[in-house]
């Protein structure tokens, strides 16, 4: 369980956390190109975009505050890594449309849940309302990755 009961440190979390998910979506973009599948790379695109924005939305929230610089093992991530650090290990010539948004599915619901652990465990109000809009904003990613995973449902 998550316990941040400061916002500069919740930012520094929502900071890193929204630069990976837009690695991780232009990657998985860039993987879709090389293998053909266009529609599903500019899906990946799109998403990598929403990933930055909301990246500047955390840095311009940030303002006035001195954000900590935090080594790696002073992130508060569940499971020691951050929820959207998806494993790229499958990234190879064999990598389906159907796998890659499998990672990029579990990787939002698992941010989500992040934002949403923050919210419930946090003592702070700011902290609590930012964390319960970044929650809102990763739920609407996965409603998005689910729509598509319906259109490419995993072959049993």
């Amino acid at each position: 369980m998550t316990s941040i009961h400061d916002a500069a440190l919740f930012l520094a979390h929502a900071c890193a956390l929204e630069e990976d998910a837009a690695n991780r979506f232009s990657d998985l973009s860039e993987s879709m190109k090389t293998y053909g599948n266009t529609e599903i790379a500019a899906f990946f695109g799109q998403m990598a975009t929403f990933s930055r924005m909301h990246l500047a939305e955390a840095r311009k929230r940030s303002g006035f505050r001195d954000i900590p610089d935090l080594a790696p093992e002073d992130f508060q991530w569940p499971d020691d890594e951050s929820p959207e650090a998806a494993s790229m290990e499958g990234s190879h010539y064999l990598m389906t449309v159907e796998y890659a948004l499998e990672l990029a599915l579990d990787s939002e619901r698992r941010g989500q849940a992040f934002y949403a652990d923050v919210a419930r465990t946090t003592t702070d109000s700011e902290v609590r309302m930012m964390a319960e809009e970044f929650a809102a904003e990763e739920a609407e990613h996965v409603a998005q990755l689910e729509i598509w995973t319906k259109r490419y449902p995993k072959v049993a």
